[in-house]
């Protein structure tokens, strides 16, 4: 008996010692610390060790708990999440890309390029892997042709959360010479100088913090979901953004449930051209962390923009839902909210006008 015990001992911790070993890999990122946590500590966001939404959050609305929900996810079939078939997508030469013409280029799921008056914006990149594991989260069938090496010199690098599906550590490692600057939700920053983004090229703003530079403003804005890469959660902020260019103003919503933070930047910035907003990964057990369908056109309603784009969707099965039921979302949220909407094709540019 004896014997047993101690063999279930020692396999109980070198389970441990593994779990440990994997967590501290240096994808995982890091935990703020120093004058950052200081910072963090003196927002009105950030109370008792964790970033917070404006509104009460429950992360998961139904009685199932995260575990169970993830043992769904993960161990049961969910017919039609990926298509059968591969999806859409232009192979275009990024670096050709005329600087007179604001356009958008979409890589899948929230990563896309914007060119506004002659600059680059890149938000989220997600060109390898969108989970701790590369077995898990794999891309749907032909989605995944760019890679960090088709990527034009990026003046602005936007994340605008630690989530493993928008911040994919070797793509923000392999751009990092060709980055400008990098504007970040608080504390995100930690995680980029760990992984060797110096100091002088990292801008980190707290809600309804702005930073301007030659022509652009970058307000960083509330969004209602969460943060984390590893065991610990909300240690860093999430955000939306808005980004004012001499030509364009667009909105780059981030991931997050419907909440009255839009009718507060739809009334703050009444001259919206174009919305960036999130559609797909939705359920019912996670509804007020991601935009359920049936709030897609008041968060159309509430910012009041000129144009609508949606993401979130076309490249990985993160929710239950059918592939391709965010397409049939972002088509009837127009015509019940009667706002023009845009509709992407992966790789290929689309021109962004007034």
């Amino acid at each position: 008996m004896l014997k047993v015990v101690i063999i279930l001992a020692l396999l109980l911790v070198a389970a441990l010692l593994s779990v440990v070993i994997f967590v501290n890999q240096k994808s995982f990122g890091r935990n703020p610390r120093g004058a950052r946590l200081e910072r963090m500590m003196k927002s009105p966001h950030y109370r008792d060790g964790e970033w917070r939404n404006e509104v009460p959050t429950v992360q998961m609305t139904s009685d199932k708990g995260f575990v169970a929900t993830m043992w769904d996810f993960l161990f049961k079939e969910h017919p039609g999440t990926k298509p059968d078939h591969p999806v859409e997508v232009t192979k275009t030469n990024l670096r050709s890309l005329p600087d007179s013409t604001d356009c958008i280029v979409w890589f899948g799921h929230s990563s896309y390029l914007l060119r506004l008056s002659g600059r680059s914006v890149l938000v989220d990149p997600v060109f390898y892997q969108a989970s701790p594991v590369g077995f898990f989260n794999k891309p749907f069938d032909g989605t995944n042709v760019f890679t960090t090496d088709d990527i034009p010199d990026v003046d602005y690098l936007i994340i605008t959360h630690d989530h493993w599906d928008h911040l994919d550590y070797q793509a923000v490692t392999e751009l990092l010479p060709r980055v400008g600057k990098a504007v970040l939700p608080l504390g995100v920053g930690e995680h980029l100088e760990y992984w060797g983004y110096p100091a002088d090229k990292i801008v980190e703003l707290d809600w309804n913090e702005r930073w301007d530079d030659g022509g652009f403003t970058f307000h960083c804005l509330p969004a209602r979901h969460f943060s984390g890469r590893g065991l610990k959660r909300n240690a860093t902020a999430w955000a939306s953004f808005m980004v004012e260019s001499p030509s364009l103003t667009v909105y780059c919503g981030g991931d997050g449930g419907y909440g009255p933070h839009f009718a507060k930047i739809g009334a703050s910035f009444p001259t919206v051209d174009y919305a960036i907003i999130e559609n797909g990964q939705y359920n019912t057990q996670w509804a007020n962390i991601h935009t359920m369908p049936e709030h897609l056109s008041d968060v159309m309603t509430d910012l009041k923009a000129k144009h609508y784009i949606t993401v979130h969707h076309l490249k990985y099965a993160l929710a239950f839902h059918s592939w391709d039921e965010p397409l049939r979302n972002e088509a009837a949220a127009a015509e019940k909210s009667g706002m023009p909407l845009t509709v992407l094709t992966i790789g290929k540019p689309e021109c962004l006008e007034k």
